[in-house]
Formats: structure tokens, C-alpha cells, sequence
């Protein structure tokens, strides 16, 4: 019995490694294809209509969240914050920080632009975006962040940054909570 359970531990685990392999794999492709060519629409923090590719030109450290969040968004944002002090004064002018609600419902114009002045993000180059659930939902699978409703005002999310280059291609992404700050400024501060 305890070998058909270790047998079957081996198994899932080989099955789960590939479908990481398969998913990287196609983030991989995906780098090559720009986020420019999603037509979605969205709302900044002013209310601001705008589509992905106004942010056209910049480079684009970006994080998807959601502003009642208590436990992995307050590090996201937090990680946010790090990269934005890394990131070289030369740079900086040509980067924008872009923070995504999963919660569109709840995080609207005026909630994410109170959310944004309480932490001291609320000029340039901070961004706060909205759109509709399937918009939000279409990014979130762009950015291979998984996300589930769990309560009224609670999400369960994968917690990455996303590094875009001013084509709107991704160059690099960093996964997990308290991700490295270091490595994701870096890759901005390489990048022309």
C-alpha cells in the first residue's frame, strides 16, 4: 500500500512539473506578443477612460491586487514600493508602475485613487487601473495570475510582477510574496 501511495506521489508531481514547463512555455511565447493589442478598456484612478496601449512608451512594472486585500496585497503593493526606489532617477522617467484590481465591483475610480493617497502613490508614475470582469479576467490570463472569488470582498491570487518593455512585451516576471525587489529594478533599469 505504501508503495502504490508513493508511486502516485510521484506520479501527480511529474504531471505537475510539466504543466509548469507547459506553462512557462507559453508565457515564454507570449513575450513576444504585446499587451498593446488587448482592446479592453479601463479606468485609471481619476476616471480617466484609457486602453493598455496609451501606455505605450514606457517601460511597465505591473501587479494585479485589490484595495480591501489584508494579507498578500499589502506586500505586493509593498514590493511595488521597493522596486520604485530601486529603479534609476533616469529611468524612472520612462517607467510606469501600474497597480491592477482583480476587483473591479468594489475598487472603483474613487476607491483606488484614496487607496493610492494613503500610500503616498498617487502622482507619477503610479497607476491605478479598473475595467469589467472579463477584461480584468482576459490581463489576469495574460499575466498567468490565477485569481477566485472567495467571499464578497475576498479574492484568493497568485501574486507576481510583471515586467513589460515600452512595446508592451513581457520581459520578465517574479512570483511570490516579498518577490526580489533587486532583480525586478534591475531588469528595469537595463532595459532602454
Amino acid at each position: 500500500m505504501k508503495n502504490i501511495l508513493l508511486f502516485l506521489f510521484s506520479v501527480l508531481t511529474i504531471l505537475s512539473c510539466k504543466e509548469n514547463t507547459e506553462q512557462t512555455a507559453q508565457n515564454k511565447e507570449n513575450a513576444n506578443s504585446s499587451i498593446f493589442l488587448l482592446d479592453s478598456k479601463w479606468q485609471n484612478q481619476d476616471a480617466e477612460e484609457l486602453q493598455l496601449k496609451d501606455l505605450k512608451g514606457k517601460n511597465l512594472v505591473m501587479v494585479m491586487i485589490f484595495t480591501s486585500c489584508r494579507t498578500a496585497c499589502p506586500i505586493l503593493v509593498g514590493d511595488m514600493k521597493k522596486i520604485h526606489a530601486k529603479i534609476e532617477k533616469n529611468k524612472l522617467k520612462d517607467t510606469s508602475l501600474v497597480l491592477i484590481s482583480i476587483d473591479p465591483t468594489n475598487d472603483t475610480p474613487e476607491v483606488l485613487k484614496k487607496f493610492a493617497a494613503e500610500r503616498n502613490m498617487d502622482s507619477a508614475p503610479w497607476i491605478f487601473l479598473r475595467s469589467d470582469e472579463e477584461s480584468t479576467r482576459e490581463f489576469a490570463n495574460v499575466l498567468a495570475v490565477k485569481y477566485k472569488k472567495i467571499s464578497p470582498i475576498e479574492f484568493s491570487h497568485s501574486n507576481i510582477i510583471s515586467v513589460f518593455n515600452r512595446n508592451g512585451e513581457l520581459v520578465s516576471q517574479e512570483e511570490g510574496s516579498g518577490i526580489n525587489s533587486d532583480a525586478v529594478a534591475k531588469t528595469v533599469n537595463e532595459l532602454k
